[in-house]
């Protein structure tokens, strides 16, 4: 059973103490980050992990599933249980230690990296975990790029040491040398697989000797040192000296901690442990949120948004549909960039250009939610959306108006034709298709006017296509005809006013539009896009549009 930790429940547990008593304190104290991996490293067991440790939740779900019937509490949509894999960002918030956490759990397939992309935008940090016997992999490299474009915190934890590893040394070099970050070892893992004994704390300079417990909550530990008499018979000869041997060369040459470097992903503290087991989290989870950042100011046309600014700001960054199957609702997830949310405050809508309430403002536990009476910078929240919201629209207070930079929306680079198999569920068909397309999981086009009975659908990844016909079927009870196309390019056209069919283009080039009545060029080759841009004099061509 989920449940949610009360302000009232964090005073009676840590006996009211550093708990803030001001709106600056409150801010102070948010911590909001996303966790991004390649698929299978762990990501989603680590978010469990922290939410079990802290009491959100009482019992672990199995991510895979195909022993039992409990499932990973992030990931909630069927498919994602079905499967095992996470294909939506979840939202949760807890609290510990003081700490108001938004943590934001992303999918790791690659499939969906546009969606993990939108999810950094609200994020003011970010934890990369890597598997110990694979090291950085492909999806990583590319997240962590986005993190760099970014400029938030990396910190990063290597998941798996329960199971046979590469060298700590060869998972550092592989970081430094792959992704181009400095890294600094918080803690170092003794032994790995069965022999995996603990970790050592440089900071504390103690030993975690970690006992199993079948992963349930925080692990027994016993806290040694590395002269302690008892030291060898816990770990063993061969492991003691090891590990006395790496100390004594990582804090002669290893590289110090730099809040600064990693404040601006210059240098990622790293951390050993094990995700399945709990060995590590509580470690990483207390070191970490001392270690990372307040919510951080955000960019408007304008300038910047200081968190701490009285006057209320935020912005849409996901938008999801159907996540309670009783209502079909639609809730708009919004990041709070600045001030203070009270219940039923108005507040102005930018893209809208109107004064509006935001209506059931909910914190989120994945799908199950809570209606709040406030929320503060660094907090995501959920509102009810009738349909008036568009990923990257601002909200803010009417006093002080601005307006967050835009989320850009990517190139898709696969495309298939998609049609009704019941022509008599057309109004279904449009719903459920513009809906899922309004979340940004797909992108729907159309021929030049063009109906919407037979649309065009971009995916960022082929695993989309599946998961749209799923969610037609499940979700609007429609079933769809899907249809590869051999197009492999997209463009945006950027000239004002240009008329598409006026362009001299080559004959397997489509004209087509976006929902907007933007247009577009679907081109098979690079080849194609070079003969356009040599044969339409003044032509301009993006491979993304700003919503």
């Amino acid at each position: 059973m989920v449940f949610k930790v009360r302000l009232w429940e964090i005073l009676w547990v840590n006996g009211g103490r550093n708990l803030p008593t001001d709106n600056k304190e409150l801010i102070e104290k948010r911590r909001t980050f996303a966790i991004i991996s390649h698929p299978d490293a762990g990501k989603t067991t680590l978010t469990e992990k922290l939410l079990l440790y802290t009491g959100t939740i009482q019992l672990a779900g199995s991510v895979k599933g195909k022993k039992t019937d409990k499932h990973a509490v992030s990931d909630w949509m069927e498919i994602e249980k079905q499967r095992g894999i996470s294909v939506t960002s979840s939202v949760m918030q807890f609290n510990y230690d003081g700490y108001c956490v938004n943590i934001i759990d992303t999918p790791g397939h690659q499939d969906f990296s546009e969606d993990t992309y939108r999810t950094l935008m609200a994020a003011d940090s970010a934890v990369m975990v890597i598997d110990a016997s694979k090291g950085v992999e492909a999806q990583t490299r590319k997240l962590f790029k986005v993190c760099l474009l970014r400029d938030i915190p990396i910190f990063t934890f290597i998941n798996k040491m329960d199971r046979e590893a590469k060298s700590p040394y060869e998972l550092l070099e592989d970081i430094e040398e792959v992704l181009g970050i400095h890294t600094c070892p918080m803690n170092w893992p003794i032994g790995c697989g069965r022999d995996f004994k603990g970790v050592y704390e440089f900071a504390s300079k103690e030993i975690l000797a970690f006992t199993a417990n079948n992963g349930q909550r925080e692990v027994d530990t016993d806290k040694l040192t590395l002269d302690d008499p008892e030291l060898d018979d816990r770990l063993g000869d061969t492991l003691a000296q090891t590990l006395r041997d790496d100390v004594e060369l990582l804090e002669g040459a290893g590289d110090e901690l730099d809040l600064e470097q990693v404040r601006h992903g210059k240098l990622t503290p790293v951390f050993f442990g094990s995700a399945l087991t709990n060995f590590g989290v509580e470690p990483f989870l207390a070191d970490f949120l001392k270690m990372t950042t307040p919510p951080l100011p955000r960019n408007t046309v304008d300038g910047e948004v200081d968190p701490f600014d009285d006057k209320f700001s935020a912005f849409v960054f996901k938008i999801q549909a159907n996540m309670n199957k009783a209502h079909r609702d639609r809730i708009a997830f919004m990041r709070i960039c600045s001030g203070r949310y009270e219940k039923s405050m108005e507040v102005y809508h930018v893209q809208g250009d109107k004064k509006m309430r935001l209506s059931q403002p909910q914190q989120l536990m994945a799908q199950d939610r809570e209606v709040i009476e406030e929320a503060y910078a660094g907090d995501i929240i959920g509102v009810f959306d009738p349909g008036i919201f568009s990923i990257g629209d601002t909200v803010c207070s009417p006093s002080k108006k601005v307006r967050f930079e835009g989320i850009p929306t990517f190139a898709p680079e696969h495309f298939a034709q998609v049609r009704l198999k019941d022509t008599m569920k057309r109004k279904q068909f449009v719903k459920g298709i513009t809906q899922i397309a309004q979340e940004g999981a797909i992108q729907i086009f159309q021929n030049l006017g063009g109906g919407m009975e037979e649309v065009i659908v971009g995916v960022v990844g082929v695993l989309q296509f599946e998961v749209l016909e799923y969610r037609l079927k499940n979700e609007y009870n429609v079933d769809i005809i899907l249809e590869h196309m051999s197009y492999e390019l997209i463009r945006w056209i950027d000239n004002e006013g240009i008329d598409p069919k006026k362009l001299n283009l080559t004959s397997d080039t489509k004209r087509i539009q976006d929902l907007k009545g933007k247009h577009l060029l679907l081109f098979t080759s690079e080849w194609n896009i070079t003969w356009a841009l040599e044969h339409n004099k003044d032509l301009l061509l993006t491979d993304f549009s700003k919503n």
